[in-house]
């Protein structure tokens, strides 16, 4: 038995999914024939309260193209400074958009209506042009945190005030609407623009659903295109994602409770300085020195048990929907009783 906890994203369709996959009418997403991706995007677009939804094959790619449409060559986007739009997507704001990154050191990856009231640059020939605020949650590495959306909707009222576009990432957004109790249509209407990826704690191979409104998808449909990802019988993956926002979304509950109970445990062990607070399916942990993160991934990769380092000092757990009960129970025995 492997334990996978490297990512959320290491995630096997279930039988279930790929039965509807393969039951799945298909045709030319291009020309805008293929039924069941019509299906999934519209699904996504009431689901959210928003006029229209975009398929696109990655995460990244989604959120790639929302900052391409929202901005232009030289402008500046707001993020918090862990943002994946700023780490993990390959300097893509700047290839692909011409624009830079305003860096904030935010509260677990999360930013402040204040903060981003005194980041946007005064209207000076001097300065890059504001346009862009670009929000995550759930934060990564904030340890899976969920913003408090009070918070949302204050940032949401400085960008009014300021003529500045509102992109949420949210890869992981199911996981925040479940942990806090809400609704995808409050998300809907702060918006500009949501992605949301269904390749992680949904379980669908690949894919992410960029959702705005009319004239905002039209524009991002040409992007997409642009960006090469143009996709002709889509309807075989989009299935997995019908699939998923039918079946997979409560389900989210146990992860949460799985990280929860594997945080426990863990804050015991000898080789745990610390653990971000646990509020969905992430667990960040402090190695205590003298161990290092490697030395601990590498113990428990001996005993099946996959983890990513994540900096010099921490270790990032993440469960999701292929982890069963047993296998939570088992790495409950290993950390306990682990030898470094």
């Amino acid at each position: 038995m492997i334990v996978d906890l490297r990512s959320d994203t290491v995630t096997q369709p279930t039988s279930e999914m790929i039965d509807a996959l393969l039951r799945a009418p298909v045709g030319d997403d291009v020309f805008g024939e293929d039924p069941t991706v019509n299906t999934l995007e519209a699904m996504a677009a009431e689901l959210f309260g928003m006029e229209a939804a975009l398929y696109c094959p990655t995460g990244t790619m989604s959120n790639q193209i929302a900052i391409k449409v929202h901005t232009q060559p030289g402008d500046e986007v707001i993020c918090d400074q862990t943002a994946h739009v700023y780490q993990y997507e390959g300097g893509g704001m700047a290839f692909n958009s011409g624009v830079q990154s305003r860096l904030l050191p935010g509260n677990r990856g999360r930013i402040t209506a204040e903060q981003v009231a005194a980041a946007i640059n005064p209207d000076d020939v001097h300065k890059a042009h504001t346009s862009l605020v670009c929000l995550e949650n759930t934060s990564n590495r904030g340890g899976g945190s969920c913003y408090d959306i009070q918070e949302i909707q204050h940032i949401r009222t400085v960008c009014d005030n300021h003529d500045l576009s509102l992109h949420l990432d949210g890869a992981r957004l199911f996981n925040a609407i479940v942990a806090r109790n809400e609704s995808p249509k409050e998300y809907g209407a702060l918006f500009n623009s949501i992605s949301v990826c269904l390749n992680k704690g949904l379980g669908c191979p690949i894919g992410s659903i960029l959702i705005g409104n009319q004239a905002f998808i039209k524009k991002a449909r040409r992007v997409r295109k642009v960006f090469g990802g143009g996709m002709r019988q889509a309807g075989f993956m989009a299935a997995c994602g019908v699939y998923a926002l039918k079946n997979n979304i409560i389900r989210l509950q146990q992860d949460h409770e799985h990280a929860k109970e594997i945080a426990a445990n863990l804050i015991k062990t000898t080789f745990t300085a610390g653990i971000l607070p646990v509020e969905t399916n992430i667990i960040i942990f402090e190695v205590q020195p003298p161990f290092q993160p490697a030395q601990v991934a590498a113990a428990l990769k001996e005993k099946n048990i996959l983890v990513i380092p994540i900096s010099p000092t921490q270790v990032r757990m993440v469960l999701h929907l292929n982890i069963a009960p047993k296998m939570v129970e088992y790495v409950i025995e290993t950390i306990l009783n682990l030898n470094l």
